[in-house]
């Protein structure tokens, strides 16, 4: 039997990411879209929309390609109306880590995320090398999660998701909690926060009188081989004075006490603040 899946929010940015992949796949698929801008996406397709009801009560799984803050909300209206034993996917684990999914045990919970392509990979073709988020032409690994349902719908929940995040790497199964850490607190809080303060140690230095383009090229090769020694991939280590000047800057803008972060209580905090960046000023001034 054919498994309908139900896209709400597929005419979107990521929506349509999802449709282009999934669109001549082995599903029935009911696309689900409001939007003046998505519904132009759909027709320039040649698709069309169905109304959200008929469409999640039809369906078999059901994918939220919508914005994190509006999880709860969507999903709030999405839950009910769907059949016992169907299965809704999330792209990102914020809204599930903090319980913003309607309580309903007769349906699963499934979510997945993308890794995105490697820094370190063996793409040749150059639409693969530039392809940084995935889901076209590079490959990507991505991690899932059964939060709740049978261990049977684990496997269609990663054979949907595979064609969704296509071509894919590998696949890692973890836990909703483990994801969290991942995102936001390891990739967003952190991974995402280093690499703008790179940017902004180039754009002081080209402040400072460093041409521009000398600035970058040196910026992002010195990236690369730091990278490459950093997680094993250049077999070498840094060098003795490279250390010293490491453990130096460490000392000057690294604040002690950050591996709190990953504290469950702090990952919280994170997701919270990200659904709500309101708080992040008051929030901010207590640590």
């Amino acid at each position: 039997m054919t498994t309908t899946i139900a896209l709400i929010g597929a005419g979107g940015k990521m929506g349509c990411r999802i449709t282009d992949n999934l669109k001549n796949g082995a599903y029935a698929m009911k696309y689900v879209e409001i939007s003046e801008r998505g519904l132009e996406n759909l027709n320039a397709r040649g698709l069309s929309a169905t109304p959200q009801d008929e469409a999640v009560q039809a369906a078999d799984a059901i994918i939220l390609a919508v914005p994190d803050v509006a999880i709860g909300q969507v999903s709030a209206a999405v839950v009910p109306l769907m059949k016992a034993g169907a299965m809704l996917i999330v792209l990102d684990p914020a809204a599930a880590y903090m319980g913003h999914l309607p309580e309903r045990d007769d349906v699963t919970y499934y979510v997945a995320h993308p890794c995105h392509p490697p820094v370190f990979n063996d793409e040749t073709e150059p639409a693969a090398r530039k392809d940084y988020f995935g889901g076209i032409h590079a490959r990507q690994a991505i991690v899932c999660a059964l939060m709740q349902g049978p261990e049977a719908h684990y496997g269609l929940g990663e054979a949907i998701v595979r064609e969704m995040y296509a071509p894919i790497l590998r696949v890692h199964r973890i836990t909703v909690e483990q994801m969290a850490m991942l995102e936001p607190t390891m990739a967003e809080t952190i991974g995402a926060a280093s690499a703008m303060f790179l940017r902004q140690a180039m754009d002081e230095a080209v402040r400072r009188g460093v041409p521009q383009e000398a600035a970058r090229d040196f910026m992002l090769g010195h990236i690369q081989i730091e990278l490459a020694i950093a997680f094993g991939e250049a077999g070498n280590p840094f060098s003795d004075a490279c250390l010293v000047a490491m453990e130096y800057g460490r000392r000057y803008w690294l604040k002690d006490g950050w591996e709190r972060l990953f504290d469950p209580e702090l990952v919280r905090e994170q997701i919270d603040v990200m659904l709500h960046p309101e708080k992040l000023d008051a929030i901010a001034g207590q640590n």
